[in-house]
């Protein structure tokens, strides 16, 4: 897999979710601020509904923005399967039945999923469960997760 096109398109759609969550904010605060939303009496609370959905909404957006300056500035490196796992390696896991799965090791926007290639493929970060137990470890190597139950994975490509 070409990972410096799938950092681009990780890029990509950071950017459209930043576009689109400002905008977002952008309305909600317009709707906190309307003169049709202050409050006559104790129990109207749209304008402060509002309010707290905006400051959401631009907390989330300003998350992206770091994830984006973070990716931005990410120095891709190149992985065989001997080598031990680390920020950039694309990961593929096999399960016990056989379940193909990609997983990218990525600085930020941990859960992002894209399909690339056909295949898809999740961000994940060294501070998630499977991020943690996969740094450092090698093609070949088992892993096992425990997220409420546990799972195994063989790790069958490191790139």
């Amino acid at each position: 897999m070409n990972k410096q096109a799938f950092l681009s398109q990780i890029v990509a759609r950071l950017e459209a979710d930043h576009a689109l969550l400002l905008q977002a904010a952008k309305t909600a605060h317009a709707a906190a601020t309307h003169e049709e939303n202050i409050p006559d009496n104790k129990y109207a609370t749209l304008g402060l509904e509002a309010s707290y959905l905006a400051q959401g909404q631009a907390n989330r957006a300003q998350e992206i923005l770091e994830a984006l300056k973070a990716f931005r500035q990410l120095t891709l490196q190149k992985f065989s399967d001997e080598s031990p796992i680390r920020l950039t390696a694309l990961v593929g896991l096999e399960d016990e039945a056989g379940n193909h799965r990609w997983f990218f090791l990525g600085p930020a926007a941990g859960g992002l999923r894209l399909d690339f290639g056909g295949e898809e493929v999740m961000v994940i970060t060294p501070a998630s469960p499977l991020g943690r137990e996969l740094l450092g470890k090698q093609g070949g190597d088992l892993v096992t997760v425990k997220t409420g139950s546990v799972h195994e994975y063989e790790i069958v490509s490191v790139c």
